[in-house]
């Protein structure tokens, strides 16, 4: 607890924007937020970020009226084929998005301090990061839960001990068949979140459950 409170001030003094600040704060009991982005390519380095969606979940609950949905206009990379082909958004969808400074401001105020999900998390959370470095100075400090984790985990669980280890299909279409929920069209920023959001209230229950 004493380093946590040192971290937190560290962090907190480096913020490059006060207004941020509640990021900080004690998450409200039992609340995540559900994340996902479509982009202009897969490297992390070097594309950008073209569309988010963002859902709040409170205990068992997907509260899908609280939401967020937004296309973002890139700034200097082109929308490669083969991001088209996996999410469908051209150019001239997206030409109407707001800045990335705008979607990193009205994203981290949905975000609040609440734990973040999501499925691959990793990729979305790296995208996040470089675009807010430079309001804040820092990434995103909340804890991040991977749903592709939680849901080998509870696979494994299941598996005889000769199988432990095994692999597994982490696809998402797989994940939620497996897990009996009910799929939006994939690839959609928002119904990926919905969709994660879903499976970590599924996952969350049963990885309790002995």
């Amino acid at each position: 607890m004493f380093w946590q409170q040192i971290k937190r001030r560290w962090l907190l003094y480096h913020l490059g924007e006060p207004a941020f600040a509640p990021m900080f704060e004690a998450p409200p009991v039992d609340e995540w937020v559900s994340l996902d982005c479509e982009t202009t390519g897969l490297d992390p380095q070097r594309d950008e970020i073209i569309a988010i969606g963002a859902v709040r979940i409170k205990g068992n609950r997907v509260l899908s009226s609280q939401r967020l949905d937004l296309l973002v206009r890139p700034e200097k990379k082109a929308i490669s084929a083969e991001a088209v082909k996996v999410h469908g958004l051209l150019a001239q969808d997206v030409a109407g998005g707001v800045d990335i400074d705008t979607a990193m401001r009205q994203l981290l105020h949905f975000i609040g301090p609440r734990p973040l999900v999501g499925y691959y998390l990793e990729f979305d959370v790296a995208l996040i990061n470089r675009a807010i470095f430079p309001l804040l100075g820092l990434g995103l400090p909340q804890p991040k839960l991977e749903i592709s984790s939680m849901y080998y985990d509870w696979k494994q669980r299941h598996l005889p001990p000769y199988q432990h280890g095994a692999s597994i299909d982490l696809r998402l279409a797989t994940l939620m068949q497996d897990l009996g929920l009910p799929e939006r069209k994939a690839h959609n920023a928002l119904n990926d979140a919905i969709m994660a959001a879903l499976a970590f209230v599924k996952l969350r229950n049963l990885l309790a459950e002995k």
